[in-house]
């Protein structure tokens, strides 16, 4: 046996020959603030003018064990898409504008077509949110993760004037809760999916409001970000949310001031049909609240007057948007009344 690094599973000449794509792919979102991008030790951006006390938002997120799936399928560019817009989402809860994102992608081997859909998912994103994607790192890591198998991760950086900061502190009893529709499950409570998929109580054909359930399960996070970012200033919005682990009881009151509670009614959005064909095998409702989205993937708090020229801006934006709860005194719980 040859005592090299390639045979010991690394291939360096691969990794490489796979920056010229990296560099492409990129290039793609790049904005006229990078200075230098893919293929030095770090990349460069300038920061814009026109800020007189400007904030860096920092955000860093994965996919979950949705990713499972996503290997199982094929589905890299959606990994991409799900890191980046798990980070970029929560970036937009502020009102920031963001400025780049970095990725980070680890194999047990270097496999060309998984690295450049995974690199190609965040361009798309970064694109469409207006980022740059500045670098990242790939790492080939034999013997920490079994042949096909992968793991990815986004870190976001993002500005916004200090004054312009959307943080719930205008809130007050009375306030409406908007809630935007989400693609799907999106990237979070896949856990519990796969053991529903483990005992054999769903499978990814079962008919889902007319698609295969596989198509249900895996649509790519919904990007929320170039919405929030014109939600965050317009006249009457107060407080944003991006909807995640814990589901709406664990997210719409993070933005909201602790003398308030959040209510929403839960029947004033229509379920999609991938959350009621994963409650029919038995998982409660409080369980369903606590683990996924049930089509709210985020949550916009605007003063009434303000509500509905709030929710007609974000249909004519594609996004689906319901009045589905208000503010009231309260401890800084959120109440979900069936």
């Amino acid at each position: 046996m040859k005592l090299t690094y390639r045979e010991s599973g690394v291939d360096v000449a691969a990794a490489d020959r796979l920056i010229e794509d990296y560099g492409s792919l990129a290039g793609k979102a790049c904005t006229k603030h990078v200075l230098a991008g893919i293929g030095g030790f770090a990349g460069f951006l300038a920061l814009p003018s026109g800020y007189e006390q400007p904030v860096l938002v920092a955000c860093t997120d994965g996919v979950g064990t949705k990713l499972r799936l996503l290997i199982d399928q094929g589905e890299a560019v959606t990994a991409g898409k799900d890191a980046a817009a798990m980070c970029l989402n929560d970036l937009a809860t502020c009102g920031a504008a963001p400025l780049f994102m970095l990725d980070y992608l680890a194999l047990g081997k270097l496999d060309p077509v998984v690295a450049k859909g995974v690199v190609a998912g965040f361009s798309d994103y970064c694109r469409q949110g207006g980022c740059a994607l500045l670098g990242g790192e790939t790492a080939e890591m034999p013997g920490f993760y079994p042949p096909g198998d992968f793991d990815v991760a986004g870190f976001a950086v993002g500005i916004v004037e200090k004054e312009g900061i959307v943080d719930g502190r205008g809130c007050q009893a009375g306030d409406l809760v908007l809630g935007l529709a989400s693609s799907g499950v999106h990237s979070n409570g896949f856990s519990l999916v796969r053991m529903l998929l483990k005992q054999g109580l769903i499978d990814m054909e079962m008919d889902c409001g007319g698609i295969p359930l596989k198509q249900g399960l895996l649509q790519p996070t919904r990007l929320y970000l170039p919405l929030g970012q014109s939600l965050g200033k317009m006249p009457g919005v107060k407080a944003m949310a991006h909807i995640t682990g814990g589901g709406l009881p664990g997210n719409a009151g993070r933005t909201v001031p602790k003398e308030l509670d959040t209510v929403i009614e839960s029947n004033s959005w229509a379920t999609p049909a991938v959350f009621e064909l994963i409650a029919k095998t038995g998982v409660s409702r409080q369980e369903m609240l606590s683990t996924f989205n049930l089509g709210i993937g985020y949550t916009v708090v605007v003063d009434r007057s303000s509500a509905n020229s709030v929710k007609d801006f974000c249909r004519q934006a594609g996004v689906e948007a319901w009045t589905i709860g208000s503010l009231r005194p309260g401890s800084g719980q959120v109440v979900i009344n069936d």
